[in-house]
C-alpha cells in the first residue's frame, strides 16, 4: 500500500532579490526585455521586478546636460539594504523615557526590583500602557545598558545559585513539629502567625537581631538583642507583650522557629510554637526571604553593634514599605494596618506596638 503525504502547509517560495539577481535585471533590460518578460525569465512575480526597477532607477546627466533615467543594480541594492535597517520591531525606549527615569530612581534609590517598579506603576496608574514596558522588557533594557542600572545593582539576579541536596544527621526538635501546624497557619488565610529567626553580622563579639515576619501580611519586625541566646530572645518578647497589652494574643497566635537554642524558651511566653525540621530553612521561607532583604543593608561581617536603633528602624520601615508582587503590589505596612483596624473593632483599648 502506497503511503501518501498529508502535508497541507504550502511551501514558502518568497525570496529576496540578491545582488546577482539585480545584475541579471540590468542585463535583460539592456537586451530590451519588458519587466513582465524579465519576471518570467527569472521566475519572479512581475510586481517584484517592477518595484525593483523603480527602486534602482535614478536620473543621470549626459555630457550635453540632458538627462535620462536608467536602472543601476548598485542603487537598487543600496536602497534595499537601507530599507532593511528599518525593518523589525522598533525599540520602545525613546517612547517611554519618563518611565525609564522613574524605574532608574526606584531601583537605585529605593532598591526596588524591576518587577516591583512595573507592578506598582500599573497598580497606581502612574503611566498608561503605551508609556511603559513590561517586566521582561525592563530586564532586557538593563542587560542592553539602555538604563543607568547594571545587573550588579539588582541584588537577587547575580547571586542565585543552584542548591545541592545535603543529607545531614537529624537534630532533636525542641517542641511541637511544624508538621503539627494547623492548615489555617499554612494557607496564610488568618492573621497573627509569625516566623522567627536571629540575624548576625560578625560571628563573635557582636550584638544580634531578632526578626519576626507575619505570614499573611509579610510585616517584618526587627529587634536588637544583646546576645544570640534564649535569655535575650525571651527578654525581647517580654517587651513586646508589655507594649501590646490586651492585643498580644490577637497579634501573636503562633510562631514558627528553627531549632536554634535561642528559641528553646519561647513556649514559656504563652506562645503556640512550632519548630521546623532540622536543616529545612525553606519551611520558614518568608522570614528567610526578609532576612535576605536586610542583608542589602547589613552584609555579612558588618558589626550590628555599630548600628543605632534609628538605623535599624529605618531598615525595618524600608522592608515594610516595599511593594510586593505577591501582595498585589501593595506593601506589608498597608496590609498590616488593615489587620490592626479589624482588631481594633474587637479590642478598642489598643496600645501602640513598635
Amino acid at each position: 500500500m502506497a503511503l501518501t503525504k498529508e502535508n497541507t502547509t504550502p511551501t514558502r517560495t518568497f525570496k529576496h532579490l540578491s545582488e546577482f539577481d539585480r545584475g541579471k535585471i540590468k542585463a535583460l533590460l539592456e537586451e530590451g526585455l519588458s519587466p513582465a518578460q524579465i519576471a518570467r525569465r527569472l521566475g519572479r512575480h512581475r510586481s517584484t521586478i517592477g518595484r525593483e526597477i523603480k527602486r534602482g532607477t535614478t536620473v543621470q546627466r549626459r555630457s550635453d546636460l540632458t538627462t535620462y533615467e536608467a536602472y543601476f543594480p548598485e542603487t537598487g541594492q543600496a536602497v534595499y539594504e537601507s530599507n532593511r535597517l528599518s525593518c523589525g520591531k522598533k525599540v520602545k525606549a525613546l517612547q517611554v523615557e519618563p518611565f525609564l527615569q522613574y524605574a532608574e530612581k526606584m531601583i537605585l534609590e529605593e532598591k526596588w526590583s524591576p518587577d516591583v517598579v512595573v507592578g506598582v506603576a500599573r497598580r497606581k496608574g502612574k503611566f498608561d500602557k503605551s508609556s511603559m514596558v513590561c517586566t521582561k522588557t525592563l530586564y532586557n533594557y538593563i542587560d542592553k545598558r539602555i538604563l543607568n542600572v547594571r545587573n550588579i545593582d539588582l541584588p537577587l539576579k547575580t547571586r542565585r545559585k543552584h542548591k545541592k541536596s545535603v543529607v545531614r544527621q537529624h537534630k532533636r526538635l525542641l517542641g511541637k513539629s511544624i508538621s503539627e501546624r494547623p492548615e489555617k497557619v499554612d494557607n496564610r488565610k488568618e492573621f497573627g502567625h509569625w516566623e522567627i529567626d536571629t540575624f548576625i553580622g560578625k560571628r563573635s563579639n557582636d550584638n544580634a537581631l531578632m526578626t519576626l515576619t507575619e505570614r499573611k501580611t509579610r510585616e517584618h519586625l526587627i529587634y536588637l538583642l544583646e546576645e544570640k541566646d534564649a535569655e535575650s530572645v525571651n527578654k525581647a518578647f517580654s517587651q513586646i507583650r508589655e507594649k501590646s497589652g490586651p492585643l498580644f494574643t490577637h497579634l501573636f497566635k503562633s510562631i514558627t522557629a528553627d531549632n536554634g537554642s535561642e528559641f528553646a524558651g519561647l513556649d514559656r511566653q504563652g506562645l503556640n510554637v512550632y519548630y521546623a525540621h532540622p536543616y529545612s530553612a525553606w519551611e520558614r521561607g518568608t522570614n528567610e526571604r526578609h532576612n535576605g532583604l536586610i542583608r542589602r543593608f547589613i552584609p555579612k561581617g558588618k558589626a550590628i553593634k555599630d548600628l543605632t536603633l534609628e538605623q535599624i528602624k529605618r531598615i525595618e520601615n524600608w522592608c515594610n514599605n516595599l511593594p510586593r508582587k505577591i501582595l498585589g503590589y501593595r506593601t506589608p505596612a498597608e496590609l498590616f494596618n488593615d489587620e490592626i483596624q479589624r482588631i481594633l473593632e474587637i479590642v478598642p483599648d489598643m496600645q501602640s506596638v513598635s
